[in-house]
């Protein structure tokens, strides 16, 4: 038997191997080091990278979520979310979006229209109005929305109908379109 130089007779590490040799091979271990040295976090293991990307990811057995539904039996608080629903899309489509189209969408969305009220898309010289107000009265009371730029967005709330029988103060414009 040959004589090994010290360099062959060197314990070389384990689980790495030359695949022309079989034999352990520095690069591979030192590629193994640098990788490793460089996971400042946890390193994400093939199975535990398989199951975080699985479990967010929706099931057949997950319920899906619902979008609001307009419920005529219910009080105005439980038609609440889907005022906001139709209303928000509105605003979506166009954040400047004047009375009318608020109207529009609520009536196409099965709100009674008779029971509707919507303040003036401009002042009386003629300027844009710093928001807008809409309402339906829904069952003994109000859902009000309110949109434009003084308020912020888009605002909604459920009030009690006030004592004219209105649910919005002040003058209000004919829908008469």
């Amino acid at each position: 038997m040959p004589a090994r130089s010290d360099r062959e007779t060197r314990r070389r590490p384990t689980g790495i191997r030359s695949p022309r040799t079989g034999s352990a091979s520095l690069l591979g271990l030192a590629v193994t080091v640098s990788l490793a040295a460089c996971s400042a976090a946890p390193a994400a293991t093939p199975s535990s990278s398989a199951t975080a990307s699985a479990s967010a990811r929706p099931t057949a057995s997950a319920a899906p979520i619902l979008a609001p539904q307009l419920q005529p039996e219910k009080d105005a608080a439980a038609n609440l979310a889907y005022f906001d629903s139709v209303a928000t899309a509105v605003v979506t489509a166009d954040e400047n979006a004047g009375g009318r189209a608020f109207v529009d969408a609520l009536g196409a969305s099965g709100f009674d229209r008779a029971q509707m009220e919507v303040t003036f898309d401009e002042t009386n010289i003629d300027l844009a109005a710093d928001s807008i107000q809409f309402s339906v009265r829904f069952n003994g009371e109000c859902l009000i929305g309110q949109n434009g730029p003084a308020t912020g967005g888009y605002h909604s709330a459920v009030t009690a109908i006030l004592a004219s029988g209105t649910c919005l103060v002040g003058a209000t414009r004919q829908i008469d379109w």
